[in-house]
């Protein structure tokens, strides 16, 4: 738990200082548009879509954004994207797991794999590394938005797994079944959650040395900066003299 929650800190936080803008835009548009094209484009009555557009606004991506990529995939002239997950072993042996969404399964999976071999690892077979995580729903709240108690009380009643709370916020955890009922429930209890989604999260973590850490830490900027790359999981877990080197 808390190695998935550093590495998720560390890399959210690397996020808002480097990423490129409009490669996060387009990115957040592209899930929105296979998200509006495969269900409803109703938000409502769509789950993926609905977790797509919360994704988009907490990264403060214009409404107009939005709704052209919400009609993109009405107008019927949008790419065809394929889900593909890839999986595959960073430095020092660690788990990786990548999902992409892409107009061209040749190009991604070259430059995956070469994104693999220049860090050290290995891109695997499907299903290699997968069996050591878990396919969970996430709901995140503003630690403002409740108490703890009162989140742990609510997600309880909603049919919720487990809540973590702590300054950053409020991170309840459901089965994938019940994400889509759990998420409406506590939403209208406590306004949007900041996030809603399917998450894979490693049944436990690897401590890694700093050197281990740097090469890891730089092979996920380098999967997060190819545009078909949607999310990017790991297994390690970080010093804490090394995410204070980090947070410098």
């Amino acid at each position: 738990m808390a190695g998935h929650s550093q590495f998720k800190n560390i890399m959210h936080r690397k996020g808002k200082q480097d990423a490129v803008r409009s490669k996060l835009f387009s990115k957040l548009a592209r899930e929105i548009t296979v998200a509006a094209k495969l269900g409803l484009p109703d938000p409502a009555m769509n789950p993926r879509l609905r977790a797509a557009i919360l994704a988009a606004r907490a990264e403060n991506m214009p409404k107009d954004n939005i709704d052209r990529a919400i009609k993109k995939a009405q107008g019927g002239d949008a790419e065809n994207y394929d889900e593909i997950r890839y999986e595959g072993y960073g430095p020092g042996g660690v788990a990786v797991i990548v999902e992409a969404l892409t107009d061209n399964r040749n190009r991604t999976a070259s430059e995956v794999r070469s994104n693999f071999t220049k860090s050290g690892g290995s891109l695997a077979e499907t299903g290699a590394v997968s069996f050591m995580f878990d396919r969970i729903g996430v709901v995140e709240f503003d630690a403002a938005k409740a108490s703890a108690d009162a989140m742990l009380e609510a997600a309880i009643d909603a049919g919720a797994d487990d809540v973590s709370s702590d300054e950053n916020g409020h991170e309840v955890t459901t089965s994938i079944e019940n994400l889509h009922e759990v998420a409406r429930a506590l939403e209208a209890k406590f306004g949007e959650p900041r996030k809603s989604g399917l998450v894979w999260r490693p049944q436990n973590t690897v401590a890694v040395d700093d050197e281990v850490a740097e090469k890891l830490v730089r092979l996920v900027d380098t999967l997060n900066d190819n545009d078909d790359v949607q999310n990017v999981y790991a297994n390690f877990e970080l010093s804490d003299a090394f995410m204070a080197k980090m947070g410098d």
